[in-house]
């Protein structure tokens, strides 16, 4: 492996000349890590006193998963740890993006006592990370919550959960906030809701027709119920670290959220509207709030009194804002629009009136992976970071996510999973991309590679692998892809040569 590791490197080097991608083209204090999620690395569901989480239960009902599996023993990493902390090290990386288990730290949420096993084990992790010079990056929800709390109250329906989250968020920082300086309330809140209450794919499975067919929901009201208590949330777990924590701390605490990028289909003004529109809905429905206080007038301007609103006293608490966003970019789509030009029958998005797809003229925006809404489109990554400043000052922004898929069955071997020539390149021209927003003045402060091993992923199961390590399910070995080798490399400062592609390679988008 090692020698084709060099051949690969040569061959990149001398076949176009291109732009270089370098360590130093970033700041020195810039994080550089990996991220995981409990849920989907942990394993170990129901040891050291842990109460079943949502996913837990949902990943258990027969035909929700993709290939039949669950997370009950996921990469058991709750046994792993320190192996995995290891493998960070000999990257080089100097942070380290994972979230906490709600359901390990409060079996039952605030109406039980506190796990001392569960802040035993993130306690350990935590030390383990800084003895290596690895910061930890901690999420505080990352899809998974108590599954007591969607059975007392119907969990993200009932602004209930705004104690409960409130109370879980300062357990966390009274245990772990003396040595983690970068919170994060939660994670992908936009596609949590819109799965869980929008098409019902996620837990809890509320939906309506015409987006799907569940036993409960309303598509039309739920997730923005919903959306509106996690934002609530997210105000009121800050308001009690600005209050109580943060001085003393000296710790920051921001959001992550899922984006695409999104461009017209086609070149008239209609698309770029919806876009535009799609844009709103998606990202901005979260942060709007959040930042400036209230929901974006382009979904007021569609949903009138379907969107909640904030109270005088909701109103104080989101002026704790946020200190940092982070993003988890992977992908672009075409976006058409559904307002003025018919889309096929039930085929429009949510309320937004607009179409996404990957194809224009049976072209995809750029080359397929083993996920159908992800495509190779490293340009997108510019144009989200340009978004992100624009609409919010210039807030300052993480990467907290970003990667390639491989499809995992048997007709696929092991050899070519290690042999992960397209993840390389992927992250190269991404990081690439990333140069040229940070030079026209973007605030980006740190990069995250989904992920650092291969692992349950939700729907996908383990028919998806993410990992810069490939890990045998049988067996539970690690063992270094060729991306690992190159994110070190490129971590100890060598400089990789991003390789300039065609325009079919790097997509097809409209200038």
């Amino acid at each position: 492996m090692k020698g084709f590791s060099i051949l690969l490197f040569l061959h990149l080097f001398f076949s176009s000349v291109t732009c270089f991608v370098n360590r130093d083209q970033f700041p020195p204090d810039f994080l550089f890590g990996t991220s995981t999620s409990s849920f989907q690395i942990e394993g170990a569901y129901l040891e050291g006193n842990k109460g079943l989480s949502n996913w837990d239960v949902f990943s258990h009902i027969p035909g929700k998963i993709k290939d039949g599996s669950n997370a009950d023993v996921a990469d058991d990493h709750y046994h792993l740890y320190m192996e995995d902390v290891q493998l960070m090290h000999s990257l080089g990386v100097n942070s380290y993006r994972f979230s906490i288990s709600w359901s390990r730290i409060l079996p039952r949420g605030r109406f039980g006592e506190i796990n001392s096993v569960g802040i035993e084990f993130y306690n350990n992790l935590i030390d383990a990370l800084l003895l290596k010079g690895i910061q930890p990056f901690v999420t505080l929800s990352h899809y998974d919550i108590p599954q007591e709390l969607e059975d007392r109250y119907g969990a993200w329906l009932s602004s209930q959960i705004q104690e409960d989250f409130g109370y879980y968020a300062e357990v966390c920082f009274k245990a772990f906030g003396d040595r983690v300086k970068y919170w994060t309330t939660f994670n992908e809140p936009n596609p949590m809701i819109s799965s869980g209450y929008r098409k019902g794919t996620f837990p809890p499975g509320h939906c309506s027709k015409p987006f799907g067919d569940c036993p409960t929901g309303n598509s039309e009201i739920e997730p923005y119920i919903a959306a509106h208590n996690v934002i609530l949330s997210h105000a009121t777990a800050a308001d009690i670290y600005r209050k109580r924590y943060q001085v003393k701390q000296d710790g920051s605490i921001g959001i992550v959220m899922s984006t695409y990028w999104y461009e017209p289909l086609r070149n008239i003004p209609a698309d770029r509207s919806a876009a535009q529109r799609y844009l709103a809905f998606d990202i901005a429905w979260f942060l709007d709030p959040i930042i400036y206080g209230n929901y974006p007038p382009e979904m007021r301007e569609i949903l009138g009194s379907r969107l909640p609103t904030f109270s005088s006293e909701d109103r104080r608490k989101l002026q704790n804002k946020l200190d940092f966003i982070g993003i988890n970019h992977y992908s672009t789509l075409y976006v058409k629009d559904c307002m003025f030009f018919p889309c096929q029958a039930n085929a429009s998005e949510g309320d937004m009136f607009a179409l996404r797809t990957g194809e224009r003229d049976g072209i995809p925006i750029g080359t397929p992976t083993a996920m159908t809404t992800f495509y190779v489109v490293p340009q997108g990554m510019e144009k989200m970071v340009m978004y992100m400043m624009e609409r919010y000052n210039n807030t300052p922004l993480f990467i907290t996510e970003n990667g390639y898929p491989q499809e995992s069955n048997p007709d696929v071997s092991v050899k070519d999973l290690l042999n992960d020539t397209q993840r390389v390149e992927y992250l190269r021209s991404y990081l690439a991309s990333l140069t040229v927003a940070m030079r026209q003045g973007a605030d980006v402060r740190g990069y995250f590679v989904w992920s650092i091993i291969d692992n349950f992923e939700w729907l996908n199961g383990y028919s998806l692998r993410f990992g810069l390590y490939y890990v045998d399910y049988d067996t539970l070995k690690r063992s270094p892809k060729l991306s690992a080798q190159w994110y070190k490399q490129f971590l100890q400062g060598s400089k990789i040569l991003k390789e300039k592609s065609d325009g079919q390679k790097l997509g097809h988008l409209v200038s």
